[in-house]
């Protein structure tokens, strides 16, 4: 009975129509990924094409000095470039509590006027020096001036809070910087010695007119 059987012709079409459908189907897919023909590259490798080629290692004691020598000076000249950066006011190299253009704002409050603050320093000077003394009168005094001293300060900051505050808001009005902050950032710059200031001051109390 052959009509239950397919004949030879028929058996090789039908098995070329089922290989078309297989690896060439898929190829065709829209979802089919086509591969990338090459294997991906280590991640060590992909790094050191990019670095360039690793230096040879030193074949002298002088040679590794000389190296680590040249590594630390051209350290140093960094360090030094970042330093003077951020003692211009460069934003990208303060601190964070520095950034912005409120911060610096205050700065330039704070260094156009003369603060009682700034004797900080000398007077932490004065009171460890009247401590080394043994006369007990000059003590008394030494003290009872310093405490005078650190009175007249604090009321000073308060009242320069107050004035950086009102100035910042009428500047900006839409910073997000708290009163007390602003208050206490031109509060602990007024108790620095002006050359010590960080950044540098851009203005003098001659240049008080120029800050509006």
């Amino acid at each position: 009975m052959r009509f239950l059987r397919r004949s030879s012709a028929e058996q090789t079409a039908t098995t070329e129509s089922d290989t078309e459908t297989g690896p060439a189907a898929a190829e065709h897919a829209p979802n089919h990924t086509p591969k990338k023909g090459k294997p991906t590259p280590k991640r060590r490798e992909a790094e050191g094409k990019r670095r360039g080629p690793v230096p040879p290692p030193p074949k002298t004691q002088r040679e590794a000095v000389k190296r680590a020598r040249g590594n630390k000076d051209e350290r140093r000249q960094a360090a030094k470039e970042r330093r003077e950066r951020m003692m211009q006011g460069d934003d990208r190299y303060l601190m964070p509590r520095d950034k912005g253009p409120v911060r610096a704002y205050v700065r330039d409050l704070v260094d156009t006027r003369r603060h009682l603050m700034g004797l900080f320093m000398p007077l932490v000077l004065i009171v460890f020096a009247t401590t080394l003394a043994q006369n007990l009168v000059i003590q008394q005094y030494a003290t009872l001036f310093c405490m005078v001293l650190l009175v007249m300060m604090v009321v000073e900051g308060t009242l320069l809070g107050r004035y950086v505050n009102k100035r910042v808001r009428a500047k900006y009005p839409d910073a997000k910087d708290r009163p007390f902050s602003l208050g206490w950032y031109a509060f602990t710059r007024a108790m620095q010695i002006r050359k010590l200031r960080v950044p540098r001051p851009r203005y003098t109390p001659k240049d008080i007119t120029k800050v509006a």
